[in-house]
C-alpha cells in the first residue's frame, strides 16, 4: 500500500507546486536584499542590475519594504538612482507609508515585522536593451535607520 500511494502522492506535490509558480506569472524580477542588523545607513545605497531585452512591453515597478516594530517612524523617504544602459542616471524621491494615522503598521506579517509592497511607477517601457541598475537610499535624514529589514524591487511585466 505505501508503495501505490507515493506516486499519488509525488502528482499532487507536483501540482501543488506547478500552482504555487504560476500564480506569479507577471513577476518579471524581483530580488530583496536584507540589511546587517535592520539598520540602513545614511549612504548605504543598495543596488539591483535588471536585464531587460524587451523594449515593447510596458512594466510595473514597485518597491518592497520589510520593517520591524522599533522602525521609529510612520513613513519612509527613498532616494531611487536609475541608471540606463546608455549611461544617463534618473534620479526620483519616493515616501512609502508604513502606518496609519492611528499608528497601526500597514502591510502583511505576523507579529511587529510588516510586509510592504509600494507600486513607484505603472506603465514603464525601458526604450533601450540593457542591464538597468536601480540604486536605492534611505532619504530619512538618519546616519542609522533602525527597523528596515530589507528593501527590494518587483518588476511587473504588463499583459497585452
Amino acid at each position: 500500500m505505501p508503495v501505490a500511494r507515493f506516486p499519488v502522492f509525488s502528482f499532487f506535490f507536483l501540482v501543488f507546486l506547478l500552482i504555487l509558480f504560476s500564480c506569479d506569472s507577471k513577476r518579471f524580477y524581483e530580488e530583496n536584499k536584507t540589511l546587517p542588523e535592520g539598520v540602513w545607513k545614511r549612504n548605504g545605497k543598495v543596488a539591483f542590475e535588471v536585464p531587460v531585452t524587451d523594449t515593447a512591453a510596458a512594466y510595473d515597478l514597485f518597491l518592497n519594504v520589510r520593517n520591524s516594530g522599533d522602525y521609529p517612524y510612520s513613513n519612509l523617504y527613498f532616494f531611487i538612482h536609475t541608471r540606463f544602459p546608455d549611461g544617463r542616471i534618473a534620479h526620483d524621491t519616493v515616501e512609502c507609508q508604513l502606518a496609519g494615522y492611528d499608528g497601526k503598521w500597514l502591510g502583511s506579517g505576523i507579529g511587529s515585522v510588516k510586509f510592504n509592497r509600494f507600486l513607484f511607477q505603472k506603465g514603464v517601457f525601458f526604450r533601450i536593451p540593457g542591464k538597468y541598475i536601480f540604486e536605492l537610499e534611505q532619504a530619512m535624514r538618519e546616519t542609522e535607520l533602525k527597523g528596515i529589514r530589507d528593501v527590494g524591487i518587483r518588476i511587473e511585466k504588463q499583459k497585452p
